[in-house]
């Protein structure tokens, strides 16, 4: 059988080798609540854009569609 090894010597010097905990490690930092992401890209907004959607009558979808991209409406 191959000879087991104990464990190996400490790495750690003495006292504390643990990074120093400042304000930039914590605003990086993921907040969870559980296992939910409190905090994560941007804000939510007060009053988010909503999605509306429309039905033209096809003459005057295909006369708007015949001004382009660079048509003014207004």
């Amino acid at each position: 059988m191959p000879r087991k090894y104990g464990s190996g010597p400490s790495i750690l010097n003495e006292g504390d080798d643990a990074p120093e905990l400042t304000d930039g490690f914590f605003s990086a930092a993921t907040v969870r609540d559980g296992t939910r992401i409190v905090r994560r890209g941007r804000p939510k907004l007060s009053d988010p854009k909503r999605l509306v959607s429309i039905r033209f009558p096809a003459d005057l979808l295909a006369q708007l569609r015949a001004l382009g991209r660079d048509g003014k409406v207004w």
